[in-house]
Formats: structure tokens, sequence, C-alpha cells
């Protein structure tokens, strides 16, 4: 069942070193307690340009379909690890963070200011990075569904 309330943030550009991380993209969606419907954001970052779009909000109501995209990467982001100390490592190698915010689950990888340099005490099994490309996938879905 999908939670009463979450908030959801995918961001591309997560590496940086000496300067912080310059995100292409960051899509957003957060559920309300007991909403009907997920509020979806994405701004995205032209080529040659230095910031983000202003994100258009939208919405996407919670069907069947949606609450299983949900519970799916829920389950999931209670089972895969994060980098260790938090920002030192992109573990997943995709230079893509996901943060997810619930009553039962905090997790996020990639630190709140991205990853700088450093090597993690914790490495993924190479099940788990399937697990977060899935996770990965599930937040597309969502996003483009809106």
């Amino acid at each position: 069942m999908v939670a009463s309330e979450f908030s959801l943030r995918l961001q591309h550009g997560i590496t940086g070193g000496f300067a912080p991380p310059t995100p292409s993209a960051v899509h957003t969606v957060t559920r309300p307690k007991d909403a009907s419907q997920l509020a979806v954001a994405s701004s995205v970052r032209e080529a040659g340009t230095s910031s983000l779009q202003d994100a258009t909000p939208k919405q996407l109501h919670v069907d069947q379909d949606t609450s299983q995209l949900v519970d799916e990467l829920h389950a999931i982001l209670k089972e895969i690890p994060t980098e260790s100390p938090p920002g030192s490592e992109d573990i997943y190698g995709k230079d893509i963070s996901i943060a997810w915010g619930s009553d039962d689950l905090q997790w996020m990888n990639g630190g709140p200011a991205g990853c700088g340099g450093g090597k993690s005490t914790v490495e993924p099994t190479e099940e788990q990075k399937a697990k977060f490309e899935r996770a990965i996938e599930i937040v597309n879905t969502l996003v483009s569904k809106s």
C-alpha cells in the first residue's frame, strides 16, 4: 500500500570535487497526507546554461499502477545501502541521487551537497546496483506519467 504521505527527489548530477555539483535535472514527487494525487515537478538545465529551468507543477492520480510503482520503489530503498559517510562517494556510479522521506523511511544517497570525493566504507553488490537502476526507472516513469 502506497505511503499516505511521502516526499521523493531524484537529482541528475551529484558528483563534484572542489566545486559543488551542477545538477542537470531535478524531479520531485510528493504525496500530501492522504491525498488522491501526487504532486510532480521537474526542472531541467538546458545544455549550455548555468541553471535549472523553473519547475512546472503537475498532478498524477494515485491509481493501482501508480501505487504499485511507489510501493516497489519504497521496498527497494528499504533494502539497498547508502554510502558511508554520506556524500563521500557515488557508490552506484550513476551520478544520480534519490532522496525519500516518509514516516517509516528516510533514505538518501549522494549526501545533501552531492559527492565530493572520498571513499565510502559501504559498497553495493551488483544486485543492489540493479535495484538502484530499477528505482531510477520507477521515478522516471512516475514523472513521465504526470
